[in-house]
């Protein structure tokens, strides 16, 4: 497996605690009573998680087990006030999200550059006992402590975030028209599971225009239940805007891998079945025009078919505007 992606990692973190606020007393020559004049706490540093357009893995968090924020400083004399903790932020891709490990409930989805979400903040830092001096109170001796921090074990998942998915059976042909349409260098090989990662690549389009594909690894029946690659994979396909399904012309029923790979998305999420889909029938340098035509009649009337073939080009430009024109439908 390439070393290099990796969408999902568990981190421990915890943010700073706040700082306690000081009970202290004014204490200089010739100023006998002093009033209080202790300085508040400072608070304890967040942990913030930011999206960066230019990460495409959570390859650069895989050995951070633990992330600690400092704590704030205590305050002190002459109403000084203690340092904040300084806030860490972790950087991770578009298309994250951050689920607690406990209740597995989803705290965040980072789909922006640059939007942030503080994960854990840092506890606020106690008041010192300056504050609370009041015209009836003239000396009080106590002061805050800070707020704890807060921790917690929290998950970092990846979704691909592509324009269009390509679907289907391991060997449909997903990685060569990627290889052919885009400059992403796939690992393409006549055996199943080939493509072991989700690949990306964009697809220079007319007049300077581009969208982003992703070879998703190929799916077999009962990966909904967690066969073959199962859920690890089968999750990226949520959040492409258009499924590029892909079935061989060399396939025994073409209609029947059609309905499987249907099935198969609609356990794992009915909504899946909202997303605008499109058909190619692939290796169709093995047709001639008699048996298109005939292959033609037997494929699903409600949705965009075409016949390409990535190794002569068969119909590759009609595809990319086929998809265009289905995208900003």
């Amino acid at each position: 497996m390439d070393s290099n992606f990796i969408d999902y990692v568990k981190i421990f973190c915890r943010s700073g605690k706040g700082g306690a606020g000081s009970s202290h007393w004014r204490r200089e020559k010739f100023v006998p009573h002093g009033g209080p004049d202790g300085g508040d706490g400072g608070k304890g540093g967040h942990i913030i998680v930011r999206g960066n357009a230019q990460l495409w893995t959570l390859l650069h968090l895989r050995y951070k087990k633990h992330i600690h924020a400092p704590d704030g400083e205590n305050g002190s004399g002459s109403q000084c006030a203690g340092s904040n903790g300084k806030d860490i932020i972790i950087e991770v891709p578009l298309g994250t999200i951050v689920k607690d490990f406990e209740t597995r409930e989803l705290e965040v989805e980072i789909s922006e550059d640059g939007q942030e979400f503080i994960l854990l903040p840092g506890g606020r830092g106690g008041m010192g006992n300056a504050r609370f001096k009041t015209a009836t109170n003239q000396a009080p001796d106590y002061a805050q402590p800070g707020e704890p921090s807060q921790e917690g074990w929290k998950i970092f998942e990846l979704k691909v975030l592509a324009d269009v998915g390509l679907v289907g059976f391991p060997n449909a042909g997903k990685s060569t028209l990627l290889s052919v349409v885009t400059a992403a260098k796939p690992e393409i090989a006549n055996y199943a599971f080939t493509t072991i990662v989700p690949q990306l690549g964009i697809v220079y389009y007319r007049d300077g225009r581009s969208f982003c594909m992703a070879d998703i690894p190929g799916i077999i029946e009962g990966a909904s239940e967690g066969k073959g690659l199962g859920h690890r994979f089968l999750k990226h396909i949520e959040r492409n805007s258009v499924l590029l399904f892909m079935i061989a012309a060399d396939s025994d029923d073409i209609k029947k891998e059609y309905k499987i790979l249907e099935k198969e998305l609609k356990k794992f999420n009915p909504e899946l079945m909202d997303k605008q889909r499109v058909l190619a029938i692939t290796k169709s340098d093995l047709l001639d025009d008699e048996l298109e035509k005939m292959i033609q009649k037997t494929l699903p009337k409600k949705i965009p078919t075409i016949f390409i073939s990535s190794i002569t080009g068969k119909n590759i430009d009609q595809l990319k505007d086929l998809l265009w024109g289905v995208m900003n439908d």
